[in-house]
């Protein structure tokens, strides 16, 4: 048996807002919007295209959930983005600024290969080094 990776949860207070700026940010979309929840998905998927895919192949989705609490300290886990090489990694963060997402210090290293962000709501995540793999 083969588990497949479904979602990444994220606890927010305004759901639509960050199901809204996490598409904008990666180019997603969201198929189910309500303020008990809303989910993104890749914007590339459409039921014709996943179900040649097997289950164990299909990439996760992201879920939003509302919770009444802020967030306090940083996050124990966060996902690491990375642009292709193709791509410039500078102007990248540049947009995701933008959008509102903002530099934090979460205690790295000067200089590294990597540049810590938070979404709207203080989510940290991270734009790495441009790569082809």
């Amino acid at each position: 048996m083969v588990l497949r990776w479904y979602t990444v949860v994220i606890d927010c207070h305004d759901v639509r807002k960050q199901a809204a700026w996490w598409a904008e940010a990666f180019g997603w979309k969201t198929i189910i919007a309500t303020d008990e929840e809303c989910v993104n998905v890749p914007g590339w998927v459409e039921p014709e295209t996943i179900q040649d895919i097997p289950w164990e192949r299909i990439g996760p989705g992201m879920v939003f959930v509302p919770v009444p609490e802020g967030k306090t300290v940083k996050n124990r886990l966060h996902l690491d983005f990375a642009p292709h090489t193709s791509q410039d990694r500078d102007a990248e963060i540049t947009r995701l600024e933008a959008l509102g997402a903002q530099r934090v210090n979460v205690g790295q290293p000067e200089g590294p290969g990597w540049t810590v962000l938070a979404d709207p709501e203080g989510n940290e995540f991270c734009v790495l080094s441009s790569r082809d793999f």
